[in-house]
């Protein structure tokens, strides 16, 4: 007798609604673009050591909710939404695993969301035992990103519907040039936060190496030359049938230039602790537009799930009955 899994025993007797699958992944990406947000919180607001040790906050408690420490309550809550995800992408697995048929890129992508989500927390542990080190915070947002990426790739998988949409040689490559322009502008913002100011704790750490001034420019020309690029395959896009890329493209296009003024008026105010925390949001909605035109603009990248299930329904073998 082959040997079942929990989730295997649970799938031959029960079935979920694609809606269950939806509703999923839907809360999944949401409260991945949330956790960034708290980070960030956590971050201007000087409560990176709140909990001065892990996974304990303070070597006796894990929450302790009556504390009267804001700092410790700002760090705690951003600890408790890392909870939460683990609830919301535990539904994700469930239910990717109880639809009919099975889709096993679905469970594989869900289960992905799993391991990010621990590997995160670890790291989010590290940079607390390591003094908040910056490179080790920076690699803590890096990870935040690449749930991000897994909860946006499984929330299109789903939503998405099939398209007869092919994109053109030009089309296809500005999608790419975009998506890898836009990872180096994420990936130089972290290095913008770690030389900058905002340690993520009141006390004196140490910062990195760069020039703050010098690195930040660069920051703001990679940014400049992301928002060219999204323009430029917005045209491309036009005066074709392609509607839905067509509009992500120029999602895209306004997301980045709200994005560029927020740091704009970062700089002209003195980066108020507001606005970074905010910029630190569009940062996260910034990559998710750029994964979504890579998406749209490549259907058959990353199909929809429901063409998955059809290749999967005209393939498998007739049922046969069960041996006991």
């Amino acid at each position: 007798m082959a040997l079942r899994t929990p989730l295997g025993w649970a799938a031959d007797r029960w079935t979920l609604s694609p809606r269950s699958l939806r509703w999923a992944t839907t809360a999944a990406l949401v409260v991945s673009i949330l956790i960034i947000l708290t980070g960030g919180v956590v971050r201007v607001t000087g409560s990176g050591l709140g909990c001065p040790t892990w996974p304990t906050c303070d070597g006796q408690y894990v929450i302790d909710p009556i504390s009267p420490d804001l700092h410790r309550m700002i760090e705690q809550t951003n600890r408790m939404i890392t909870g939460c995800i683990v609830v919301v992408v535990g539904w994700v697995i469930v239910a990717a695993r109880l639809q009919k048929p099975r889709v096993r890129s679905i469970t594989r992508l869900a289960w992905s969301q799993f391991w990010l989500v621990v590997a995160n927390a670890v790291i989010g542990g590290m940079s607390v035992l390591a003094d908040l080190n910056p490179y080790v915070v920076a690699l803590h947002f890096v990870t935040a990103i690449a749930l991000l990426t897994t909860t946006a790739l499984t929330w299109h998988r789903v939503h998405e519907q099939p398209t007869d949409y092919r994109p053109t040689a030009r089309v296809r490559a500005l999608s790419w040039w975009l998506i890898a322009l836009t990872t180096v502008l994420v990936v130089v913002g972290t290095l913008v936060s770690g030389s900058g100011p905002h340690s993520g704790d009141s006390s004196d750490v140490p910062r990195m190496g760069f020039d703050w001034v010098g690195i930040t420019v660069a920051h703001a020309v990679l940014g400049t030359a992301t928002l060219a690029l999204g323009v430029v395959l917005w045209l491309a896009l036009r005066g074709t049938d392609a509607a839905v890329p067509r509009l992500r493209a120029a999602v895209f296009v306004v997301v980045v230039v709200a994005q560029a003024l927020l740091g704009v008026v970062q700089s002209v105010t003195h980066l108020p602790e507001a606005l970074v925390a905010l910029h630190l949001l569009g940062a996260a909605l910034v990559w998710v537009g750029a994964l979504r035109v890579l998406l749209d603009v490549n259907p058959t990248l990353f199909p929809s799930v429901h063409t998955a299930q059809a290749s999967v329904t005209a393939v498998s073998p007739a049922p046969r009955a069960s041996v006991l």
